[in-house]
């Protein structure tokens, strides 16, 4: 693998380990091939955990490895992540998700200004009408439409480059594909460095300077299969608390 990319490990028992995974660096493959991913990774240093999990199938029908996968973070983000060593931590871990059993905190870098210090995003989340790489909680938005919901706390607010920006504290209620980014995108405050909900921004702006989505998921609080509750943390990239250095007022 890409030592460049390669996991931290943040906690580890029989059952499970959590990492703090890269931005950039795919959770599973999509089918595409070519990319490392953290299936790679886990299966390189946890052989006996091959086929633990659910098969999935990319677009075209292609069966996918996602060995130890539970959740999921988006490529560009970074932060905790937890993988299943044995089908019985799987399954258990899995339930959990499916539960809402699981608190769930990310950190955030905003264009604009959020006017509000707290909040709650309720917006049902559909499939984007214009683009099906994309989801959206906008007007237009085509297919099922699922519950999703996000509460939020505005940490700081200034500007760079005579530019707005917000840091946040993400709280997702739900675990709907791209929530955080279409929830921020629909309150026109989508989130630094988005290349695909902050398209109408990127280009006109300094993105505080940033080469990355400004997306980390900082805290993740579980029961885990041996009973005790782990508080799991990711610290924060040292490029996203220099980013929200240069808004500090």
């Amino acid at each position: 693998m890409n030592n460049l990319l390669e996991p931290d490990i943040i906690y580890e028992d029989d059952d499970v380990v959590a990492i703090n995974k890269p931005a950039g660096l795919m959770v599973h493959e999509d089918g595409q091939g070519g990319v490392p991913t953290v299936v790679d990774w886990f299966l390189h240093k946890y052989p006996d955990s091959a086929g633990v999990g659910e098969v999935g199938y990319s677009n075209q029908g292609k069966e996918l490895n996602r060995s130890g996968v539970v959740h999921r973070l988006d490529r560009e983000t970074s932060g905790v992540l937890i993988l299943a060593k044995t089908q019985a931590a799987h399954q258990y871990l899995k339930q959990k998700f499916k539960d809402r059993e699981v608190y769930k905190e990310y950190r955030a870098l905003v264009y604009g200004r959020m006017n509000d210090r707290w909040g709650t995003i309720n917006r049902a989340i559909g499939r984007s009408a214009k683009d099906h790489r994309k989801r959206s909680a906008e007007r237009g938005a085509k297919g099922e439409m699922r519950e999703a919901v996000t509460d939020f706390e505005r940490i700081g607010v200034g500007e760079y480059k005579d530019e707005p920006f917000s840091y946040v504290k993400l709280i997702p209620k739900t675990g709907r594909t791209h929530q955080l980014r279409v929830h921020l995108r629909a309150l026109d405050r989508p989130i630094v460095g988005d290349g695909l909900y902050a398209d109408y921004k990127i280009e006109k702006s300094c993105n505080l300077d940033l080469n990355r989505l400004a997306l980390h998921a900082y805290i993740l609080e579980i029961e885990l299969p041996n009973g005790s509750v782990e508080k799991l943390m990711a610290p924060i990239p040292p490029e996203l608390e220099a980013a929200a250095e240069l808004i500090a007022e």
